[in-house]
């Protein structure tokens, strides 16, 4: 594990004028401190009040938008924080989760007062992240300082890891010019993660079956989250150009000159010009398809909007449209008036991402459950949320258990030799490497103090790097490890499995619809898909709630109602085939499509099948 950005430093009490201030030093001078003081890594280990969080991270980003908004847009009028929103927020949450940090010290509580920074240290940082290409950007405790108003005359806005990063290379190694022969497309469909074309491709292959023509434009700048070319079967298939996403520089009217402006955030004024100031890093050394530049987004939106001109599509169809490219596409559908749809890829809870909105005419989700969220972040002023279920999901019917067994089987016992009686999978997030290890020995003690001969097959997230999982596999004691190849993944492997835990992958809704327990892990208060609540999982808090699990997976699973599942995912095994009835039924139909969208002959459907309007 790499060390935190800000691991060297502590905070000291000193006083002036007999005012209370506080000062960062290197963590050799903590040892002769007379007053208060704390290690900064014990002030980042504090539990914060979730809701307080949230509500600090509102506050600030509503301060931002008013304050700041305007300062840059391309183009097309897509105005910066509106399109970089998610790596922005994430960001101010990180500053606020500190300032909150401080307050819960008792001595600081009692004494508040100015930081001083240390000098020369950067004022953003880098978390660590087990996640292959996503940069985990934070501030740094001098940013702290800077940010509510210390001089900050020897301190660089990027700390030693910016400065010395390389640019992120991209998977695209041949430039692709915008091509003369693509001529009138029916739909435009983006996609840069592996998730996202798994989504959608089976919805194209619908449409083409249709004889509805289909552009997927691969946006991933992960060679591992790249389309198939043999998964798109009648949709052309086309990459962006080979250096859209290492384009970098300055952020143009982000650099500010400090002003009167502030927000509040726990009793501390955090400077709005110099907040901007620190985003403007962001937005300046971000690279690859999940954190694009801000002049890459500039010159995406350039390149969609040839595509769109070239090929005229009705519909736009995305399984993002919150992060920036998600957002900058949709934007591009209004503009060009095409029709815009996304299809929910992933499990949502109110706490699971990073901006609640979606800005689509027509969202699909997958449960009854997900109306309601879908109704709270829906943006387009006429958008519909329709409960089709999850394309992706289609194929499961059709899975092989006794091949996805033997896989897991392999794992555990290479060369022949005997296979654990049961075997459990791991469907993994790319945490920092701290989270990641909890639930491991979670896991891995409960699978040690559990009845019966267990093993673990790790499923690392389609992100993340399976380095990450070394130094489990190498654990000489304990239950059998494995790691399955990052190209199977959980949704490769679940099938074979006897149990699936994970705190909130989606492989947990699949395993579910197959029937297979599911274990939902972490520690308490941590979010998870919510499965417990409707009988589809049992919730893991301690090694030992995870051995009484697997224990009792001995009695056999109980029935599940097809209720219980419809509320997480409406599986029929069409929901490919609905959702392209929906896409060629709106762009026929007018600005409402007809009850065909949601009826065809043989789906098994019902009033709770049919698109509910937000508004």
């Amino acid at each position: 594990m790499s060390p935190r950005p800000t691991g060297g430093l502590g905070l000291v009490r000193s006083s002036n004028a007999g005012k209370p201030t506080w000062a960062l030093v290197g963590t050799g001078a903590l040892a002769h401190a007379r007053t208060d003081h704390v290690h900064t890594t014990d002030l980042e280990a504090t539990t914060v009040d979730k809701q307080v969080l949230r509500a600090g991270v509102e506050d600030v980003m509503a301060a931002l938008a008013h304050y700041s908004a305007t300062l840059a847009s391309t183009p097309g009028g897509a105005g910066w924080l509106h399109v970089q929103h998610v790596p922005v927020r994430r960001f101010v949450a990180e500053i606020v989760r500190k300032l909150l940090a401080l307050n819960a010290w008792a001595p600081f509580a009692s004494a508040p007062g100015p930081l001083t920074l240390a000098p020369y240290e950067g004022l953003v940082g880098l978390r660590s992240s087990s996640s292959r290409e996503y940069l985990a950007y934070t501030v740094t405790w001098s940013g702290v300082a800077y940010l509510l108003g210390a001089a900050a005359s020897h301190n660089p806005t990027r700390s030693t890891q910016l400065r010395n990063r390389d640019r992120t290379s991209t998977a695209n190694t041949e430039p692709s010019p915008l091509p003369s022969d693509l001529g009138r497309q029916d739909v435009l469909a983006l996609s840069w993660t592996s998730r996202h074309a798994a989504t959608l491709t089976p919805v194209l292959a619908e449409l083409a079956r249709g004889r509805q023509r289909s552009l997927l434009l691969d946006l991933a700048t992960d060679a591992a989250e790249r389309c198939s070319a043999g998964s798109t079967t009648g949709t052309e298939l086309r990459s962006a150009p080979s250096d859209l996403f290492t384009l970098s520089g300055t952020a143009e009217g982000l650099h500010r000159r400090d002003d009167e402006h502030v927000v509040q955030v726990g009793g501390h004024d955090v400077q709005l010009a110099r907040l901007i100031r620190l985003l403007s890093v962001l937005l300046e050394t971000s690279g690859g398809c999940t954190q694009p530049s801000w002049r890459t987004v500039v010159r995406a939106e350039s390149w969609l909007d040839d595509m769109l001109s070239s090929t005229r599509p009705h519909t736009v169809l995305l399984s993002n449209d919150t992060s920036p490219l998600g957002v900058l596409a949709a934007h591009a559908a209004e503009r060009h008036g095409a029709n815009s749809v996304h299809v929910q890829h992933g499990a949502w809870t109110a706490e699971s991402v990073a901006w609640p909105a979606l800005h689509s005419r027509d969202i699909i989700v997958m449960g009854e459950r997900d109306l309601v969220l879908g109704r709270g972040w829906a943006r387009h002023p006429e958008a519909e949320v329709h409960v089709l279920g999850q394309p992706r999901f289609d194929v499961l019917a059709g899975l092989s258990r006794q091949a996805q067994r033997r896989y897991l089987e392999k794992l555990l016992a290479p060369g022949g030799r005997r296979a654990p009686a049961r075997i459990a999978v791991w469907a993994c997030q790319p945490f920092n490497p701290d989270h990641l290890k909890s639930h491991a020995d979670l896991l891995l003690d409960g699978l040690a103090e559990a009845d019966g001969d267990w093993g673990l097959v790790i499923a690392p997230y389609p992100a993340q790097g399976a380095d990450a999982f070394t130094a489990l596999v190498k654990a000489d004691a304990g239950p059998p490890i494995a790691v399955a190849d990052p190209r199977v993944g959980a949704r490769g492997c679940l099938a074979g499995a006897d149990v699936l835990a994970s705190a909130y992958s989606t492989c947990g809704i699949e395993a579910a619809l197959l029937g297979i327990p599911v274990l939902e892990i972490g520690s308490p208060g941590e979010r998870t898909l919510g499965l417990t609540g409707h009988g589809l999982a049992t919730r893991c808090e301690a090694a030992g709630e995870v051995a009484e699990a697997l224990s009792g997976l001995r009695a056999g699973p109980a029935p599940i109602p097809r209720a219980a599942l419809d509320a997480v995912c409406r599986w029929r095994g069409d929901s490919a085939t609905r959702i392209a009835r929906l896409i060629t039924d709106r762009a026929t139909s007018g600005p409402r499509a007809d009850d065909s969208t949601h009826h065809h002959p043989g789906a098994a459907a019902s009033p709770k099948d049919e698109g509910a309007s937000v508004r």
